[in-house]
């Protein structure tokens, strides 16, 4: 039996594309160390490669593309849920519609297609939006702001220990040896090491 040209094909090829999608997706929003960058680029080239093996509806791709176009715009724009929305509907209607029957009509079992596109709405809502609400929310603590800020010495600073500074722990250097319980003044930060001095 020919499993190309098996009707259960373009389903496996639909979930694989609809796979690839979430990944690159959340590759997108969520960049970092390139495990998904990895798994998104291989997915989607198991998914092309079987694309090149059946018939296809150009125009689908294009909206495949405009949903990759959204999501961009997601990151980028006030109301991102909204932007979000409409890229997830892109890429459900671009994947159910990407595969034909060489009769004309759809390749893909509308019951596999609805579910389907029910769960990338959802994974869209929860998981992706959140991780856009993530990326776009300031950070919780400015850094610029310890300047100045009075803690307390957590292990010896001789010359390097931990300070209690702004309700956080950190690593800290002093020029000259401060005890435990000694109040320090933050001076100056490199990275995330402050620089203190006795404040008694």
């Amino acid at each position: 039996m020919d499993f190309l040209g098996s009707p259960f094909f373009p389903n496996l090829l639909y979930l694989v594309l609809v796979a690839g999608l979430w990944l690159t997706a959340l590759a997108i929003v969520s960049p970092g160390t390139g495990t998904l960058e990895i798994l998104a680029f291989a997915t989607l080239a198991a998914a092309g490669f079987g694309i090149s093996q059946v018939a296809i509806n150009w125009w689908a791709v294009i909206v495949l593309i405009i949903g990759i176009v959204l999501l961009l715009l997601a990151l980028r724009l006030p109301h991102e849920e909204v932007w979000l929305l409409l890229s997830a509907a892109a890429f459900c209607v671009g994947s159910v519609f990407l595969f034909r029957l060489e009769e004309g009509g759809l390749a893909v079992h509308p019951a596999v297609a609805i579910s389907a596109s029910a769960v990338t709405m959802g994974y869209f809502w929860i998981a992706l939006r959140n991780s856009i609400i993530a990326y776009k929310s300031s950070p919780v603590m400015d850094l610029s702001k310890l300047q100045g800020a009075i803690g307390e010495v957590r292990t010896l600073l001789d010359p390097t220990g931990s300070v209690y500074v702004s309700g956080e722990l950190w690593t800290a250097r002093a020029e000259s040896p401060l005890d435990v319980g000694t109040k320090v003044r933050v001076r100056d930060r490199e990275g995330l090491i402050l620089i203190v001095e006795s404040a008694e």
